[in-house]
């Protein structure tokens, strides 16, 4: 059994998805910052960590049409559900969203002067996060595949030129850790995404497109940073330890 003292934010939400609801209440971040020891992020949002650990126990149990135990699932099963899903979510969505920012921004942006702040953060974003997507599915993706059949055929494969997959995946967390710090920018401008009294029917549905893109993020970045990426190098060094047995 774990102990306590070594729970991370994130190794609980990569047990039971379901947990995210309750450190999401609490404004816990769990993606970005999963790494973050459970006693330390409470002490930092002025909770008590036992508080937290009864309301995820109190959580209904997993049914058949519960979240899948994507901890359980084989690498190259879980990399390509990331790009399948999530990848394109955020490609899909990522330009109508730019979209309707910049159409809100002519007609309520005088007003509103925040929403061209939160335009210019989301289209910064937008284009960042097309290019990272990119190193994915073309760099890192591909290699945890492969990494996934040698280990289960028990054979030898060339390293990447970039080496270590530890390398891309350090670069990967680097900009996670950027968009998520402008999607905190963007929730603070956005008063937590509440439109205000004068808001058009566009203004409200862009603030409820930015809270959804943001949740996608949100469970995109913990299923690579405390999930796929390290398994990876788990499995990266089990592959490295076997090639130098051979």
């Amino acid at each position: 059994m774990t102990n306590i003292d070594d729970l991370t934010v994130g190794s609980i939400v990569a047990q039971d998805w379901n947990a995210a609801a309750v450190f999401e209440k609490y404004n816990i971040d769990f993606c970005c910052n999963g790494g973050t020891k459970l006693s330390q992020a409470c002490a930092a949002a002025n909770i008590d960590q036992f508080l937290i650990l009864d309301e995820i126990a109190a959580l209904p149990k997993q049914t058949d049409d519960s979240e899948p135990e994507y901890n359980l699932w084989e690498l190259g099963r879980l990399a390509e559900y990331i790009e399948n899903k999530h990848h394109r979510y955020a490609t899909n969505v990522m330009p109508l969203l730019l979209a309707y920012l910049n159409k809100i921004c002519l007609m309520h942006g005088q007003r509103h002067p925040e929403l061209l702040k939160i335009r210019d953060l989301f289209r910064e974003m937008a284009h960042e996060l097309v290019v990272h997507m990119k190193k994915e599915e073309f760099m890192i993706f591909p290699f945890i595949k492969r990494m996934t059949e040698s280990h289960r055929q028990k054979i030898n494969i060339p390293l990447p030129t970039y080496g270590s997959v530890k390398n891309p995946i350090s670069i990967m967390m680097n900009d996670h850790e950027a968009e998520g710090a402008k999607l905190r920018e963007i929730v603070s401008l956005s008063n937590n995404y509440t439109p205000p009294q004068d808001a058009c029917n566009t203004y409200r549905l862009s603030y409820s497109m930015l809270q959804k893109f943001e949740q996608d993020l949100h469970k995109h970045i913990h299923l690579e940073n405390n999930i796929l990426f390290p398994k990876a190098l788990e499995l990266e060094k089990k592959l490295v330890d076997l090639m130098n047995r051979g």
